[in-house]
């Protein structure tokens, strides 16, 4: 009995092209400006400090810089670099610069999916911050109040089995009870040797014959 959902969010609830043509660039633009105009900032701080030290060098400001827009070039999932994007974000999220996308079936789901009592959560690689952000500026407004929970890398790289342990064990319930949605193969692979029921979502292209995870063209498709 499917009690949870734990959803992905690009290429599932989002397009990639939003990330990857909105977020992205938009986060690449204003790196400098804002680590510049933000260098005193003590959570900023941090984030650099973590960054350098994820990087493996002695950076000073203006390397650090470089450093960050190499690795959004590289589309690295390192944790400093996705909480900078989340902080660049919230400023165009607020000041009216873009939406977040949702697919019009995503957030009719999961609408109903809320109604009917399931309990709904988000595990990305973006940072709980940009997961929260996305979902409150959405196209179809503030889905925020539909979530119970947000999980980011710092619970553990979504291809390994022990992060969906972790969030089982955060839930509060048997792997078995929660479903978990996402359009990468490997991501369902190590949920599937958590213990956790999958969908793959296959939206832009053909299913695979013989796969091991249940597929569905959107959420329209999914059977709980």
């Amino acid at each position: 009995m499917t009690r949870a959902i734990l959803t992905d969010i690009e290429g599932t609830t989002s397009s990639i092209r939003f990330v990857h043509d909105v977020l992205f660039p938009y986060a690449r633009e204003h790196m400098a400006e804002f680590v510049r105009g933000n260098a005193g900032d003590p959570r900023v701080v941090r984030l650099l400090d973590d960054a350098r030290h994820e990087a493996g060098k002695d950076l000073d400001l203006e390397g650090t810089i470089e450093q960050l827009i190499a690795w959004i070039d590289a589309d690295r999932k390192i944790t400093s670099l996705k909480a900078l994007q989340g902080m660049i974000w919230e400023a165009g999220y607020r000041n009216g610069d873009f939406t977040g996308h949702i697919y019009a079936d995503a957030a009719d789901n999961l609408q109903a999916w809320h109604a009917a009592g399931i309990r709904l959560y988000v595990f990305s690689s973006g940072s709980v911050q940009a997961q929260k952000l996305l979902f409150g500026h959405s196209d179809s407004g503030d889905l925020t109040p539909l979530f119970s929970g947000y999980f980011d890398t710092r619970i553990g790289n979504k291809r390994e089995s022990a992060a969906y342990a972790e969030i089982a064990a955060d839930i509060g319930l048997p792997p078995g009870d929660i479903l978990f949605l996402s359009d990468i193969r490997e991501e369902l692979d190590a949920a599937q040797q958590a213990g956790l029921g999958t969908i793959w979502l296959v939206r832009d292209r053909e299913p695979e014959a013989g796969a091991a995870h249940p597929q569905a063209r959107d959420f329209d498709a999914v059977r709980l």
